[in-house]
């Protein structure tokens, strides 16, 4: 028999009632945007080094290949991950037999299987010859830019200035990088993948969106808890399946995969590139998770993508030999540093400055004073005289102000 359990607050919000909560602004986004460069650097320069021959004396490794070790990796790191924060008890769950099973949403088993989807394609699209790192990142990150402020709109989230800014400079990057490219191939099946690989970021996004980015911690974690119970199983599955009830080159290619799981650099190669994204996969998620609308998630996660991109490309081209990156992209590097830096929480630094003069005002804040004792009040320093004086600077004051803005200095 099968029973319903109540999730308590995982109850999903309307897109109006999200866009008119307040929200306070941290800077948690741009860690997990930090971390996601950190996993990409090495995630998207060891697939580009594995399929195109730098690790393996010039034999190509297709693409394929690698899926099953980079997949039953990913899935144990990313699972692993979950139980050791304990984070299981915020997924929703059916009673199954006496037991508590993490039981997905609708909008969860559908994100799950677009996640699982761009797991794959990603991987799969930098081992297409004739494509570089940095076109496969231009191919796959212009589309999701294009789509973020689509989505927002279907769901009436308010898109602000700063957003829009990153988005156009982001797009503007990306032309620049691709008019970098040349003698690029496309192949059949790298539009294919590339189709899949948008399709699955059409499927996710929205229902992300519409349950998911309310700016609640344990909604954030119910919903990347089920998703992830979907999409990793998965990522396990679908090889197997391929290797045991598949024809054809693909599933020859997979069989293969599972034969040299590991051994040699399809084995420890695949495992190594499911570990890097399984990190990055981790902050990917929740920077999508973020209450912001997805027309400011989005060029943050491109932005940063393209960054390490052109950082992988850079260090195989030194450390490997590979190709080297065309001078243009540099530009496109600069151009999205401008754009972190619009959509960073320097269009906030009015507010901040406004927030301290009338904390000073108020003489809830004395940055600068002659004291010989310190106080016990971190946010108010004692004026009177004291034998031994000298100046102090009251930095912890400056956070406490700053940590707590009043209700009506909050932005929304």
């Amino acid at each position: 028999m099968i029973t319903d359990e109540k999730a308590g607050s995982l109850g999903s919000r309307s897109g109006e009632a999200m866009t008119t909560a307040k929200r306070e602004h941290t800077l948690g986004i741009w860690g997990l945007t930090l971390g996601y460069f950190l996993f990409y650097v090495p995630y998207s320069g060891m697939s580009k080094a594995v399929t195109s021959g730098l690790l393996t004396g010039g034999r190509l490794i297709p693409g394929t290949e690698l899926l099953p070790a980079a997949g039953i990796s990913t899935a144990i790191v990313v699972l692993l991950f979950i139980t050791l924060k304990r984070w299981w008890k915020y997924g929703r769950k059916r009673r199954i037999f006496g037991l508590n099973i993490v039981f997905p949403r609708r909008q969860t088993l559908i994100s799950g299987l677009g996640f699982a989807t761009i797991i794959f394609t990603t991987t799969l699209a930098y081992s297409f010859n004739g494509i570089s790192i940095v076109l496969a990142l231009v191919l796959m990150r212009a589309g999701v830019l294009i789509m973020s402020p689509i989505i927002d709109r279907i769901f009436r989230r308010r898109i602000r200035w700063f957003s829009w800014a990153g988005l156009i400079l982001s797009l503007v990057a990306l032309v620049i990088s691709f008019t970098s490219i040349r003698d690029y191939q496309l192949s059949l099946g790298a539009v294919l993948n590339l189709a899949a690989y948008l399709c699955g970021y059409a499927i996710r996004i929205p229902a992300m969106t519409q349950i998911a980015k309310t700016g609640e911690p344990q909604t954030a974690l119910g919903y990347f808890v089920e998703e992830q119970a979907v999409a990793m199983p998965v990522l396990i599955i679908f090889p197997c399946l391929m290797a045991l009830l598949g024809r054809g080159e693909i599933a020859n290619e997979m069989r293969n995969g599972f034969v040299h799981l590991f051994s040699g650099p399809i084995g420890l190669g695949g495992l190594m590139i499911g570990l890097f994204y399984a990190g990055l996969g981790i902050c990917l998620s929740f920077i999508y998770l973020d209450r912001r609308e997805n027309t400011f998630c989005m060029p943050l996660f491109a932005c940063s993508s393209l960054l390490s991109g052109i950082t992988a490309s850079y260090l195989l081209a030194w450390w490997m030999h590979g190709p080297k990156p065309h001078g243009v992209e540099i530009s496109a590097g600069l151009l999205i540093m401008v754009a972190l830096l619009v959509m960073s929480p320097l269009h906030h630094l009015p507010l901040y400055i406004k927030q301290l003069r009338n904390a000073i005002a108020e003489h809830r804040l004395i940055l600068v004073d002659f004291r010989g004792n310190p106080s016990s009040n971190p946010t108010r320093l004692s004026t009177r005289s004291s034998a031994t004086r000298f100046i102090t600077i009251n930095f912890e004051a400056m956070r406490e102000v700053l940590r707590n803005p009043p209700p009506t200095e909050r932005h929304s």
